[in-house]
């Protein structure tokens, strides 16, 4: 099985480094104080480009230093550089990704624009940092990668982030609300559509914000070829000592130079079928149960049985889900079982649903059809797509499940990796409950954020 690496957690403690880095990008090895701290034991590497043309934020260094460090203990190398003349076709090359931090007005020339282009469009990562969205106004190409412009900003103040999306790197180790302080940018237009909200601010809870009350602050996209990450924090130079920050911009670096998988679809329209607070409108099928965490994460405990949705039956729609096997070890080699099941009628007993339901399976180890991403036993993945879309045990994953007649196709992480049209009477998916297995004692899988999104078509 596929095992994407990760980089690092977060770790916290070293002193900051000051300084900003100007002049040419250039790799060296040796301490991170130097202008680059080379490719680093993954890898992956990454430009860190800090060019002003307009205002200055005095955290710009704490924010070079805060991602050289990140590199160190990640094993990623950094360069940093506020010399546009590092926007080459080959140079740019040599990069998994370039962080805009805290870029202001008109940084580059035609030429090096052009050339940046190229690098996104072959694959490149974007990682943009608070006035990153104050850069390059008359460039097209630039805004849509960005995601959105900046408009106003009201004074430094605390306010509550709400966290929308808690399987993305760059959030999965958040609370569902975070609490912090900074100087939060009222935006020219909202991304939502175009780009995929990770987190957004709750405009009650500080004056300022003119979004009309949906006001996103962190986002992803895939643009043209590439992978972006947006963050609106990062104005204070206390953000860069913050562990929280610190784990949020890593998580969107990790994703921008590809190390780890995420969906990044514009996602609308879906409401909760669990949010991590209530399992009213659930029911525990069979033996063994699910264990329902203060982070609002659910845990298969024995088995086998089935905590299925009993409020309602579905027809044409689209389950979104997010699961996360536990993380292989010395004596746990990751390889834990569950599933989901879709298009099965009300029962106490869940080998009903079983023999009458489709499963799309969890398991790292199995034969192909009944393997992570496959319709058990019916349908296995496309191995490869799936193999490359898979995060490793220990990380979360995302799961759309789309149901339209009797097609029923499978993305993980942003991936269509399956598409399967039923043709059993018995197992009609035109109308059928959702469940999620717990399969037995050594088999701890977990889920979070069950939402559903109903469509218009029955068709075929």
């Amino acid at each position: 099985m596929h095992a994407t690496r990760r980089l690092a957690t977060v770790v916290v403690g070293a002193a900051l480094l000051l300084g900003s880095v100007s002049g040419p990008a250039a790799s060296h090895s040796g301490d991170s104080g130097s202008k680059g701290s080379g490719k680093g034991n993954s890898g992956k590497r990454l430009l860190v480009f800090s060019k002003t043309a307009g205002f200055r934020h005095d955290s710009i260094p704490d924010g070079v230093a805060a991602v050289r460090e990140l590199g160190a203990t990640g094993g990623f190398g950094v360069d940093a550089t506020e010399d546009a003349g590092a926007f080459t076709p080959g140079n740019l090359r040599r990069y998994d990704a370039v962080v805009f931090l805290s870029t202001t007005g008109d940084v580059l020339d035609a030429a090096q624009q052009a050339a940046f282009e190229g690098y996104i469009r072959h694959g490149g990562g974007y990682v943009g940092v608070h006035a990153a969205a104050d850069t390059e106004y008359d460039w097209e190409f630039y805004g849509g990668l960005a995601g959105a412009w900046f408009q106003s900003h009201p004074a430094i103040q605390p306010a509550t982030v709400d966290v929308e999306d808690r399987a993305h790197p760059a959030t999965s180790g958040l609370a569902g609300t975070w609490n912090r302080t900074d100087e939060w940018y009222n935006y020219r237009s909202n991304p939502r559509e175009r780009a995929h909200v990770l987190a957004s601010l709750d405009e009650q809870s500080y004056t300022g914000g003119t979004m009309n009350g949906d006001h996103p602050i962190a986002w992803c996209q895939k643009y043209q070829g590439g992978r972006a990450f947006y963050t609106g924090g990062g104005h204070t130079k206390e953000s860069y000592a913050d562990p929280a920050f610190r784990g949020h911009l890593l998580g969107g670096i990790l994703y921008a130079v590809a190390d780890v998988q995420a969906d990044c679809r514009p996602e609308n329209g879906y409401r909760p079928l669990f949010d991590g607070t209530s399992l009213n409108g659930w029911q525990q099928a069979g033996p063994g149960s699910f264990t329902l965490s203060d982070d609002g994460t659910l845990t298969s405990t024995g088995g086998m049985g089935l905590l299925w949705y009993a409020g309602r039956s579905f027809g044409a729609y689209s389950l979104k889900l997010d699961w996360r096997t536990t993380a292989a070890g010395p004596s746990d080699p990751g390889d834990d079982n569950s599933g989901v099941f879709v298009g099965f009628p009300p029962s106490d007993d869940p080998w009903s649903a079983v023999n009458n339901g489709y499963e799309i399976q969890i398991d790292a180890t199995d034969v192909p059809e009944k393997t992570t991403g496959s319709v058990y036993g019916f349908r296995s993945a496309d191995l490869k797509k799936r193999d490359r879309a898979l995060n490793p045990p220990g990380e979360w994953n995302t799961y759309e499940i789309r149901v339209e007649g009797e097609r029923l196709r499978v993305w993980l992480n942003g991936v269509q990796i399956n598409d399967f049209t039923n043709t059993d009477p018995a197992r009609s998916l035109r109308d059928g409950h959702l469940g999620l297995q717990n399969h037995g004692a050594d088999d701890q899988v977990s889920f979070r954020d069950v939402r559903i999104k109903e469509l218009p078509g029955q068709g075929d």
